[in-house]
């Protein structure tokens, strides 16, 4: 709890005026509180025995008084630390998924979408109910444990006594089921995190699984994680009801105590009846924060796993890290010895490579033999381990990643559409130009399809581009590299899922800018690079052979061979 506390009441002290309002509500519900109980002792003592009928005249309003001061205090109360609350996992939220879009490719490779999601959303959500609804309960019910603890004490300190000294031994029972709320609740969210993500990769693979009617299959193992998340929910949710009976069995014993003493004061004349039931009455509100507060202390042990699990997010910081330079124009591009290892395993070894602009570079070669870690090194999604890629005879990690991407456009073999309008996609990341969207379609060959459609470039696109085409997708996706007018465009397989027609449109129309840049090109296929400049034949992490088209086929035995397994020869 303290923990707790100390993580989020600086967050909660940002919000000063607020957080003053809140604590003001608070302050009146606690004294609202505390005065229902001490108002029937003027009920008791000067209406139904001295029977006063002077102070009958001011009973009712004291009474509509004190509940109106509650209720008041309560919504303020409320509505504050709720926006508080509120605002704060907001924040979080927004700062997370940032965080998490920052990290480097090798690490979110690693963690599995699903899971992302789950922290991102389950934990914080169980984070939310501790800055929107726990914190303010725990203070408003601290506050009126003191209120009322005050008040016992002052109306009778020894019938206290007996309240008092045995209601803390509960606290030890409850702490031994804190504990074990803890270590449950942290299973719990990391079975969550398990479920999130075989459903995420159910639905993302779903196509396979309906093509294979293995849905059976794909259920078995999600029931399998759905019935761990259910045992250890039942097991979280046993010892949340623990807590009261726990307390209920010890505050029992404390209130009987009391009210034993208390009754015998009233037979020998030592209080009044008044002074003993607004006592007791006083007694029976403090058992209630006492209880709300024990089982707030329990149910904080799911948040302060869900914290630890949010900051072990924070924890992780990118290893690729942008320069400070700013990439202004492109000239050349340069692989000088470069090597790069994934978790200690070579994936290229000693390659280099010098371009210039105007000039088309195809990667060929066998699947795993690192023309993808080529590639990869260029965007930056990883550093290598030994050399330097250059740009401009300068290391590429002396520019800024965001003035190093801007110069760059890739187009991956997959192709991600995003759930808005064609012009937001080819757009991307930018200021859309309709203009300049409509002529980056036309030399994608998007145009003929777009222009079409009811509502053009304004149509909106379902979640992976679903109503559209293969073909169709694939060229949007290649309008929004050529929107971006890049000086060093990468294709990796950009033209697969073309018709013969469509993709030599677009060699064409890429023949008349290429001029403009530096083109890589990742082929299977080898009859679509023949024209390039440089051809680079892959094997094992290295270059093994170089040169066009006709020198390598005519020079490079492994060439021809992979022409001939291509069925090109």
């Amino acid at each position: 709890m303290k923990k707790l506390l100390r993580y989020f009441l600086p967050f909660m002290l940002g919000y000063k005026r607020e957080f003053l309002f809140a604590i003001l509500g608070m302050i009146a519900v606690a004294v609202g509180t505390t005065l229902t109980a001490h108002i029937l002792k003027p009920v008791l003592d000067e209406l139904f025995i001295n029977k006063d009928k002077e102070m009958l005249k001011y009973i009712p309003f004291m009474i509509v008084a004190v509940f109106m001061l509650k209720s008041i205090g309560r919504f303020v109360q409320t509505y504050y630390t709720v926006y508080i609350g509120d605002d704060i996992i907001r924040k979080l939220r927004d700062r997370l998924s940032l965080h998490l879009m920052h990290q480097d490719m090798a690490y979110l490779n690693r963690m599995r979408s699903g899971e992302l999601l789950s922290r991102i959303t389950n934990d914080l959500n169980r984070i939310q109910q501790v800055v929107s609804t726990m914190i303010p309960k725990m203070m408003v019910n601290v506050m009126l444990i003191f209120t009322l603890t005050s008040y016992v004490i002052y109306q009778s300190p020894k019938l206290a006594f007996y309240f008092l000294i045995i209601m803390p031994l509960a606290l030890l029972p409850l702490q031994m089921l804190a504990k074990r709320m803890k270590r449950y609740a942290r299973r719990s969210q990391e079975s969550n995190s398990d479920l999130t993500a075989r459903l995420t990769e159910t639905f993302n693979n779903i196509e396979v699984i309906k093509a294979n009617s293995s849905q059976n299959f794909e259920q078995k193992r999600f029931s399998k994680e759905n019935m761990t998340f259910f045992l250890l929910s039942v097991k979280q949710n046993m010892i949340n009801a623990l807590v009261g009976p726990t307390l209920e069995v010890f505050g029992s014993i404390a209130i009987a105590l009391a009210i034993y003493v208390g009754a015998l004061q009233v037979m020998n004349d030592e209080i009044t009846v008044g002074t003993f039931f607004a006592f007791v009455t006083a007694l029976f509100m403090l058992y209630d924060p006492i209880r709300i507060l024990s089982k707030i202390h329990n149910q904080l042990q799911d948040a302060s796993a869900a914290t630890e699990r949010m900051n072990e997010l924070f924890d992780t910081h990118p290893q690729i890290v942008s320069g400070k330079e700013s990439l202004s124009t492109v000239k050349s591009v340069k692989f000088d010895k470069v090597s790069l290892e994934y978790d200690e395993k070579p994936a290229l070894k000693e390659v280099s490579l010098e371009t210039k602009k105007g000039k088309v570079y195809a990667l060929v070669g066998d699947s795993g033999a690192g023309k993808s870690s080529f590639i990869n090194l260029l965007v930056r999604f990883y550093d290598v381990s030994q050399g330097a890629v250059c740009i401009n005879e300068r290391d590429i990690k002396e520019y800024t990643l965001q003035s190093l991407h801007q110069k760059i456009a890739f187009v991956t073999q997959r192709i991600y559409i995003f759930q808005d309008s064609i012009i937001a996609n080819v757009a991307y990341g930018s200021e859309a130009d309709k203009d300049q969207v409509i002529e980056a379609l036309k030399k994608a060959q998007a145009w003929e399809f777009v222009e079409k459609l009811e509502e053009g470039v304004d149509t909106v696109l379902d979640e992976f581009g679903v109503n559209l085409s293969g073909g169709q997708r694939q060229r949007i996706a290649l309008a929004r590299a050529l929107y971006k007018s890049p000086e060093i465009l990468i294709l990796d397989e950009a033209t697969s899922a073309l018709d013969n027609k469509s993709e030599k449109a677009i060699k064409m129309a890429l023949e008349h800018i290429k001029d403009e840049m530096i083109t890589f090109v990742v082929a299977h296929r080898l009859s679509t690079v023949e024209n390039a400049d440089e051809i680079l034949l892959f094997e094992a992490g290295e270059i093994v052979g170089r040169g066009s088209y006709t020198e390598l086929l005519e020079h490079s035995e492994k060439f021809q061979k992979l022409v001939n397994q291509n069925g090109e020869g």
